[in-house]
């Protein structure tokens, strides 16, 4: 399978990314269970202007996350896995069933609770955590297992981007919504004039954000609709958008999801780990990211080949469809995004979060020694 060189640029920051994410989120619960733990914690509540450091990060730099991952799944609609329909149908599927059976779990748990807008937190698959554990198996693994965990991953975060869009928007400032979505209509025509300088795009996308944060929609959507305002061209290495995602890989990887990491489990352990462990809440992530997913992504892929929907690629197998289905339950970063727009109690959120960093273990370390043995016995 050919693979495109933005493809491994990619693949090799997302791969990097996740070792980094890994060690940052490693050493943010061992200050926040230390004698320094109150002032790790403190620092990210300092208030920068009205709002403190992590709402920046949540609200702010995150934003650029999603920008990036606009501006892949747009190259992946154009020219990549998704552009054959035929082929796109496979993780498509995937992921549909990736997130539907994982927010049943959850509903069947939580239905007619307080806590039942949490359904979307195990819906999610984090890509650069996934691509790392996956890349611990080295050149073993074959391209194309690669190409369908990413574009399962992309697909898994829109739809969670549709999931923030559509049910954790709670009051509409529909003057401010307007504004941006103006603005938004404004830099679409800048690329039909064929305007191909960043600047006024960029300088856009800022007024946009700004409006979009006072509409009471999540800002961070601001990222996707500017991805898909700028041009794409033919998608070649000169084309704007190829630059910007090129220029984001390594900002994204290696700063913003780091930080996101660090700043949102600085969780204290010490008297909520046995509490977080039997709410039904937590059961339901739990259940969702470690079976719901698994089975959800086999069984709905598995569906569209017997079906004659999709087509399994050549030199995969079902076994190796369900390694990949196993890394589908590391959750992290976006189940953590959203548990912040699920929730507003507290010691929801932080049992919510203490969940999903068990539970993404879990599932990573399943799936690394499921992948390994069978890529081992594939090889003898």
């Amino acid at each position: 399978m050919q693979i495109t060189n933005l493809f491994k640029d990619f693949f090799e920051s997302e791969k990097a990314g996740g070792f980094i994410l890994i060690m940052c989120t490693l050493l943010s619960l061992l200050l926040a269970n230390s004698i320094w733990s109150e002032s790790y914690i403190h620092l990210w509540h300092f208030q920068i202007g009205e709002h403190p450091l992590e709402y920046w990060i949540n609200d702010g730099l995150m934003t650029i996350f999603f920008l990036l991952i606009g501006l892949e799944l747009e190259r992946e609609l154009y020219v990549g896995e998704l552009s054959n329909f035929k082929n796109a149908l496979f993780p498509i599927a995937a992921a549909i069933g990736g997130m539907l059976l994982p927010a049943s779990l959850y509903i069947s748990l939580n239905h007619g609770t307080t806590t039942q807008s949490g359904a979307g937190i195990p819906m999610a698959t984090d890509i650069a955590f996934a691509i790392g554990i996956l890349s611990l198996l080295g050149n073993r693994v074959p391209a194309s297992l690669k190409v369908f965990l990413t574009a399962l991953a992309v697909i898994d975060d829109l739809g969670a981007i549709l999931v923030i869009a559509l049910f954790y928007t709670k009051t509409i400032q529909w003057t401010n919504l307007m504004i941006a979505l103006c603005i938004f209509i404004f830099l679409l025509l800048l690329n039909r004039f064929k305007i191909r300088n960043l600047i006024p795009y960029i300088i856009g996308g800022v007024f946009m954000w700004y409006f979009m944060l006072h509409s009471g929609v999540h800002a961070t959507i601001t990222g996707v609709l500017l991805a898909f305002a700028i041009p794409f061209g033919n998608g070649n290495e000169k084309s704007t958008s190829y630059l910007l995602q090129h220029i984001l890989h390594k900002p994204v990887a290696f700063l913003i999801l780091p930080l996101f990491a660090l700043a949102n489990t600085c969780i204290s352990l010490h008297a909520g780990l046995k509490n977080a462990l039997i709410q039904s809440y937590t059961l339901g992530i739990a259940l969702g990211l470690i079976i719901g997913k698994p089975i959800g992504i086999w069984l709905f892929s598995y569906l569209s080949v017997k079906l004659k929907i999709a087509q399994l690629p050549e030199d995969l197998n079902w076994k190796s469809i369900l390694g990949v289905s196993i890394l589908g339950g590391i959750g992290f970063t976006m189940s953590i995004f959203i548990t912040l727009l699920a929730f507003s109690n507290s010691q929801h959120i932080e049992n919510a979060k203490i969940m999903i960093v068990i539970s993404s273990t879990i599932s990573a370390i399943i799936g690394l020694v499921y992948l390994r043995t069978l890529l081992k016995s594939s090889a003898s």
